[in-house]
């Protein structure tokens, strides 16, 4: 992860160009990420329990991008253009013409398209519904558009509309259905963003002309011949101006009312907040809000990429969401064929098996009390309840649990054909489980403890007798310092964000709060980026202190420091600060303290 400026800079352009591209900066206009927002203005508090409830208690949906990109697999010219596929097109991948692009229109025939396999796949993956590609950024319809010939039953071999099929097959399965729309983009169309700046007679394009020809109407075919409809997933606001904007969430809620819209749609008028592309929040956030990811590294299909998601990092990530208030976006990319990878069906119905088990860990679910994930796993809850979610489990037969006030009425491992109940005892404001030795689940095993009374946590990161503990510095109060979210790409189009401490002043410091159950020697780790040799001091309120020099990279890697002492168990504060060198260049991303065993 190339973090430290220096290093970061190609990264940082990359970045400012992509954003440039995508949302056609001028002067005085807003980028993509002010106009979605910080998502605290988009959300209505009234939309949860109305036509925001549905969203809301599903939790787990499914993104389809399907489009002519499918067929090309991240091809051109016999050329492979690693990154996101449906992005070929764009003139910083393969930069093809228009003219080129749309002649792949005319072998496109993906005669293996079975929607009710895709929907049955959804569902087997305990997902609630579907979102899939009606039009994308390279302006070719998956729908039968009479505004534009340039669609799937117009200008293929393959001649049918698969929107009709799908969003029949999602209804007899009791799936919602939805659409994303690329309203903004769309690189074959004159006028629109990105798309070619003359009409075909040789006159000046604008992007009124594209909207009130294109980008309305087939908005309008969409809300109008697939019945009624649960999503409107908008996409790259960029610099498309106000009124536009306005005039189309107007339109779509008067023709699909109960629709929801997601905030990409600009301008502060979504529903909920979508994050960036791959982002699960490390905080809870109480706002109505999704995480869109993807099963491998690119949303559409690519002949060289099967990097899927294991299960276990499908319902990681799934948990990870629910935990922290949101919901989980997954997305799959069938190929030209209209098949989406075996692979990744594989992974999805083994996943899809354990929700099986366990649905009221995902369907309904509030988020953690704890505020985070714990190192374990993560929480989910129902009213009193708690849901344990445990992906690594302990080795000693000890769970623990810090900062719970309620008392317990009962605590049972769930999974077996009956309720395993298991002991517990509570030391200094910790709950320890005694716990089999061997797992009782996989990939992850799931205890209910039912609560007296709602939860009531003091959410400190706890320090664990027998686990690792990794603090972001999302979590830390930073002095003379500067802390930042940052985004960048490692190949094109493949988010990563994390959250950096950097531009260190003389006295700068990053302070963590943990909760200690047992004192004594621990590990302690630092995770950062800079050139050279790096030193650090890490003290404690007990005037502790680790100072070590140690290297540094242009990537994120974790260095150990040394061994840290807490004399007594509580609350503790661990401070981090960069004694020599690179202050301005260097970024802390975490600290790790782990126990000696």
């Amino acid at each position: 992860m190339f973090k430290s400026r220096k290093p970061l800079l190609p990264f940082i352009i990359v970045l400012f160009i992509s954003l440039q591209v995508l949302a056609q900066d001028k002067k005085g206009e807003e980028s993509m990420d002010d106009m979605w927002g910080d998502g605290h203005s988009v959300v209505d508090s009234n939309i949860r329990e109305g036509r925001g409830k549905y969203f809301d208690q599903s939790n787990f949906g499914m993104f389809i991008h399907w489009g002519l990109f499918s067929d090309l697999a991240g091809k051109w010219n016999n050329k492979t253009y690693y990154g996101i596929g449906e992005w070929l097109m764009n003139p910083r991948v393969a930069n093809i013409r228009p003219e080129d692009y749309m002649e792949v229109a005319d072998d496109f025939n993906p005669t293996k398209f079975d929607a009710k396999a895709i929907a049955q796949l959804a569902k087997n993956s305990g997902m609630k519904y579907i979102i899939i590609t009606s039009k994308h950024h390279e302006g070719f319809a998956m729908f039968d558009s009479d505004a534009s010939d340039f669609n799937i039953v117009d200008a293929t071999p393959f001649a049918r509309d698969p929107m009709k099929e799908l969003s029949a097959a999602c209804r007899e399965l009791g799936l919602g259905f939805g659409f994303y729309y690329s309203h903004y983009q769309d690189w074959t169309t004159p006028g629109a963003a990105g798309g070619p700046t003359q009409n075909a007679d040789g006159s000046e394009a604008t992007f009124k002309e594209y909207f009130y020809n294109k980008c309305k109407p087939q908005v309008k075919e969409i809300c109008s011949n697939y019945g009624d409809i649960d999503f409107v997933w908008f996409d790259t606001p960029g610099g498309m101006p106000k009124e536009y904007v306005v005039e189309l969430a107007d339109m779509v809620r008067e023709l699909q009312p109960n629709t929801m819209m997601s905030s990409r749609v600009g301008y502060g008028l979504g529903d909920y907040v979508t994050h960036g592309d791959m982002e699960v929040p490390p905080v809870n956030l109480d706002i109505l809000w999704e995480s869109c990811d993807t099963n491998n590294d690119s949303w559409s299909y690519a002949w060289y990429d099967n990097n899927f998601k294991s299960p276990k990092e499908i319902l990681h990530r799934l948990i990870s969401t629910v935990g922290r208030g949101g919901t989980y976006l997954f997305n799959v990319g069938p190929n030209g064929e209209g098949v989406v990878p075996k692979i990744g069906v594989q992974f999805l119905e083994q996943a899809g098996a354990w929700i099986k088990k366990y649905p009221q860990v995902i369907y309904g679910a509030g988020s953690s009390p704890w505020g985070h994930a714990l190192p374990w796993g993560d929480v989910t809850t129902n009213e009193n309840t708690l849901y344990l979610s445990v992906f690594d489990w302990p080795q000693d037969g000890k769970l623990y649990l810090p900062g719970l006030e309620n008392e317990i009425l009962s605590a049972e491992i769930l999974g077996g054909k009956k309720a395993q109940k298991i002991k517990y005892n509570k030391k200094n404001n910790w709950i320890i489980f005694d716990v089999p030795y061997k797992k009782p689940d996989s990939p992850v095993a799931v205890i209910e403890v039912k609560l007296k009374n709602k939860p009531k946590v003091i959410g400190t990161h706890g320090i664990y007798p027998n686990i690792e503990t990794t603090i972001l510095t999302d979590f830390a109060t930073v002095e003379s310092a500067e802390k930042k979210s940052i985004r960048w790409m490692e190949k094109f189009g493949e988010w990563k964000k994390t959250t950096q401490v950097s531009n260190w002043g003389k006295n700068g410091v990053s302070e963590f709060e943990v909760n200690v159950l047992e004192p004594g020697y621990y590990y302690l780790e630092l995770e950062y980026t800079g050139e050279d040799r790096l030193v650090w001091k890490t003290t404690t309120d007990e005037g502790i202190m680790v100072q070590n020099e140690q290297a540094a990279t242009e990537k994120y890697e974790s260095y150990p420091m040394g061994i840290l002492e807490f004399k007594t168990p509580g609350h503790h504060n661990v401070s981090v600060s960069l004694v020599t060198r690179d202050h301005e260049e260097s970024s802390l991303k975490s600290i790790k303290i782990k126990p000696i065993q």
